[in-house]
């Protein structure tokens, strides 16, 4: 009775096999997503050098499954690759974020959705850049950061030239060799000292021209 069940497979190791299955459609809010990827006219030279070795190899698979081509989509890993076309890379993001699905989720939450079917280089910064640029997340949603406190005004100086304000006027027509002017201003009187200058310059540089001129 102890080695009853010795030589009896209850479980195939075949049914434990993980196979990578490519999506037949891809429909969201309507949109069928692999359609508008095969009507994609934007090519991208790396994707463009895979098919190419793929057709002369006469294989529908490349460097061990890492690329496959499947009714004119190409999948990387097992995801589909969105061909380098800014409006189709946006509107996905769109529709995984401003519909139901995504519901205007954040950051993580859109590219852990965008990356179960779909795949390019840089995703995770086109999500984050979408994301941080949507109106009614930036409307609607509470700020993590301590709010501001009340504006205060900035006291007056007691004598001039105590706190002034200094800039560069730049990328001027040369002049006697020089290019640029330091504009220096007293804060109380309002006082200003226009220098001539040039726009490379160092610290040291800088300080030589203070001393001497305001």
């Amino acid at each position: 009775m102890e080695k009853d069940n010795e030589n009896e497979t209850l479980v195939k190791p075949e049914w434990l096999e993980v196979r990578r299955t490519e999506a037949v459609e891809i429909i969201v809010d309507g949109v069928d997503l692999l359609e508008e990827i095969r009507k994609s006219k934007v090519k991208d030279d790396k994707v463009v050098k895979v098919v190419e070795e793929m057709k002369q190899a006469g294989v529908k698979m490349l460097r061990d499954e890492e690329w496959r081509e499947v009714d004119s989509v190409m999948y990387k890993e097992g995801k589909v690759y969105v061909p380098k076309d800014e409006k189709l890379r946006a509107e996905i993001i769109r529709l995984h974020h401003d519909t139901l699905i995504g519901e205007h989720g954040r950051q993580w939450k859109i590219v852990e959705l965008v990356t179960r079917n779909f795949w390019w280089l840089g995703v995770t910064k086109e999500v984050k850049r979408y994301v941080e640029g949507c109106d009614a997340c930036q409307c609607n949603k509470n700020r993590t950061e301590q709010p501001a406190g009340k504006l205060m005004l900035n006291s007056i100086p007691e004598k001039p030239w105590t706190y002034i304000l200094a800039d560069f006027i730049t990328k001027l027509p040369l002049a006697q060799r020089y290019n640029s002017i330091l504009v220096v201003v007293d804060r109380l009187m309002k006082m200003v000292h226009f220098t001539p200058t040039i726009e490379k310059m160092s610290a040291e540089e800088l300080a030589r021209l203070f001393r001497d001129n305001v």
